[in-house]
């Protein structure tokens, strides 16, 4: 008798591939179009699936952008060329009320969001997932460059083999009911290299396509023009004002800035190299000091989603290292709950440019496991 391990495909059902129907989250990319290829070429029942999520007639300018027009024709050919069906879902409403909003309330208010951990979790790992269960999808795959194992508890998350290219900070908030559903079959491999050559053997057309920049909404990575359309009257002018209280000029709408930034403050000819430290929001000012009044040593985090095996606030502290920005390291860290969702986070070592709206993302100390995450409330 096969042992039942034995006995499973890839996508770990006791069934044959072909009875396998997997909904395939296509961006027209390389990553989604190599998932549904492989899979294809497996012998899974394979169904592409492209969200629109904004006019893409005016994302066609912006090379590169996530799911623009020419992406949802890429994702198309791509189904065309292995012989799967193809669908596109029109998502405009949906993503402006889940995510476009909220990034620029956040934005006005003085945060640093982070769209596309909202994209996943209110959108892509929401409502697509829903409808891949209405497609009567057996699971849902992506391109995303993350792991998942099933543990004694359950399904894991752990952190993509290609430390480069793990995208688990965009991904803490996947709860433990989308990740029995989700698959992420690229998470394995050690280079993007490796994607596109896979993507070379199945002849698509997509294999040297570059990766996409900034966030897909916004063109040219002007966060403060977007907000200015969005949100007429958002840049107002202000004052630039020292820690010490100096008044040292004026900005052009705190919209503009950023915790950290260093450049183009236009307050040249001081003795001190300055950054800012302080979005004032109401009051209309920002806030710059010298680089000290940056180090950031405890963090208020909230809307915590935990994926460890017991109860978040089963205990008073967990021990773990946590990433407070997706191009750092994560660091050494002491989180301390204080409801199931509420947590105090306190770094062994002070970080620099800490940011509400930023996420706070736990990782087991040494190993690959992530166990969740917050938001940063403060």
């Amino acid at each position: 008798m096969l042992d039942r391990a034995s006995s499973l495909n890839s996508l770990g059902f006791p069934k044959p591939p072909a009875e396998t129907r997997v909904v395939v989250a296509m961006s027209g990319g390389v990553d989604s179009s190599v998932v549904a290829a492989e899979l294809a070429r497996e012998g899974y029942d394979v169904v592409g699936v492209t969200l629109q999520l904004y006019d893409h007639g005016a994302a066609l300018a912006k090379k590169g952008a996530c799911c623009a027009g020419i992406d949802i024709h890429d994702a198309r050919r791509v189904a065309e060329e292995m012989g799967f069906p193809h669908y596109v879902l029109d998502y405009e409403n949906i993503f402006r009320d889940a995510v476009i909003d909220e990034f620029a309330d956040s934005y006005l208010a003085g945060a640093t969001p982070v769209p596309c951990i909202r994209c996943n979790e209110r959108v892509k790992f929401k409502d697509l997932l829903m409808t891949a269960k209405d497609l009567d999808a057996d699971c849902m795959a992506t391109g995303h460059y993350i792991q998942r194992r099933v543990g004694a508890s359950g399904p894991e998350l752990h952190r993509a083999a290609d430390a480069a290219r793990d995208q688990s900070y965009f991904l803490f908030s996947t709860t433990p009911e989308q990740l029995a559903f989700l698959r992420f079959p690229l998470g394995h491999l050690s280079s993007k290299a490796e994607t596109r050559a896979l993507a070379a053997t199945h002849g698509l057309t997509v294999a040297d396509k570059p990766d996409s920049q900034d966030i897909c909404f916004v063109p040219d990575g002007n966060y403060a023009a977007l907000i200015e359309k969005l949100r007429p009257g958002a840049a107002e002018p202000g004052e630039i004002v020292h820690a010490d209280g100096r008044i040292l000029g004026e900005h052009r709408g705190v919209i503009h800035y950023t915790i950290g930034q260093r450049r183009g403050l236009g307050i040249g000819g001081l003795d001190e190299p300055l950054y800012v430290v302080k979005l004032d929001v109401d009051g209309r000012r920002v806030v710059v000091g010298p680089k000290d009044l940056l180090a950031t040593r405890t963090i208020a985090v909230r809307e915590v989603n935990w994926l460890g095996d017991a109860p978040f606030d089963s205990r008073s502290e967990w021990p773990l290292t946590v990433k407070i920005r997706s191009t750092k390291a994560p660091v050494e860290a002491v989180v301390r709950p204080l409801s199931a969702t509420e947590a105090q986070v306190e770094l062994l070592s002070p970080e620099e440019g800490v940011s509400p709206g930023q996420a706070c993302v736990f990782y087991e100390p040494d190993g690959t496991r992530v166990f969740g995450g917050g938001w940063i409330s403060r």
